[in-house]
């Protein structure tokens, strides 16, 4: 079989953007070949109101985002790309439990599912005064853990070591000194001497274990931080084949081993 190589790609985006933040990694995507690119329609203020209300609001829109893309890719499995929180999201949207009172069950719909700087750990959740409900990675952990469909849905998560944290009474830069609240605010404790991350999610925590894992060198977490991000022009292509790859491989996986009653297995 000739292994496909025009995804219809759904970028989840991260905590506190809007989509016209990815209007440029949606057109660098199209450049490399991507058939539809769908950015789900997730805006700041849905993020501010998450923290509070839970993130349910935040998991439907990205649902009905998928389906919109669902629809364009004429049923072939896509390929996800979030970023950030938007990662956890979509982990999120494969669980057959129900997430605050919404079931998802989407892994049949997902080829594959690519992480970039996503706090697949965040100790952040576990603080009730800030934090309502479920926190999106304290759910998918328990119900989704690691690669949980694999290999039906290939996976791939990419972080980055740009900024170091290190401990107080180490002399640091400003960015630096700042980078390390974020980590140890995601990472639980106890914290190493010397935390490695993108400036705002660590390594450890971007990880997800069964995963494909690519760590880049110089990589910020985001768009405006005037330094080059997981989804500027030339670091799409240090992950780019990566998770077009894990994609075609699912979908290979899914034609071999294709079952003739596919309706107890949600990632068929």
């Amino acid at each position: 079989m000739e292994r496909p190589t025009d995804p219809t790609v759904l970028v989840i985006g991260g905590f506190l953007s809007s989509p016209p933040i990815y209007g440029p990694f949606r057109e660098h995507l199209l450049e490399r070949g991507a058939r539809h690119v769908e950015v789900a329609q997730i805006w700041t203020p849905d993020w501010i109101l998450s923290v509070r209300r839970g993130g349910g609001a935040i998991a439907t829109r990205a649902a009905r985002a998928l389906l919109k893309a669902v629809d364009a890719a004429d049923g072939v499995p896509l390929l996800v790309v979030g970023h950030s929180t938007g990662g956890v999201a979509a982990r999120v949207l494969t669980a057959t439990e129900p997430y605050e009172g919404r079931r998802f069950a989407g892994a049949r719909r997902v080829g594959a599912l690519v992480t970039l700087g996503s706090p697949h750990t965040n100790a952040m959740e576990a603080d009730t005064t800030r934090w309502k409900g479920n926190g999106t990675a304290t759910f998918a952990n328990r119900y989704v853990p690691g690669a949980f469909w694999a290999p039906r849905v290939g996976y791939l998560s990419v972080a980055s070591r740009w900024l170091v944290g290190h401990e107080e009474g180490v002399e640091q830069t400003g960015p630096q000194r700042a980078a390390r609240r974020f980590y140890e605010q995601v990472l639980p404790p106890p914290h190493a001497a010397a935390i490695e991350g993108d400036g705002a999610i660590p390594v450890d925590a971007a990880l997800l274990p069964g995963a494909r894992h690519i760590v880049l060198d110089d990589v910020a977490h985001a768009p405006g931080a005037r330094h080059r991000w997981y989804g500027s022009d030339d670091v799409i292509d240090t992950w780019w084949p990566t998770a077009l790859e894990a994609w075609q491989d699912a979908l290979a996986e899914r034609a071999r081993t294709a079952p003739s009653d596919t309706s107890t297995d949600p990632a068929s």
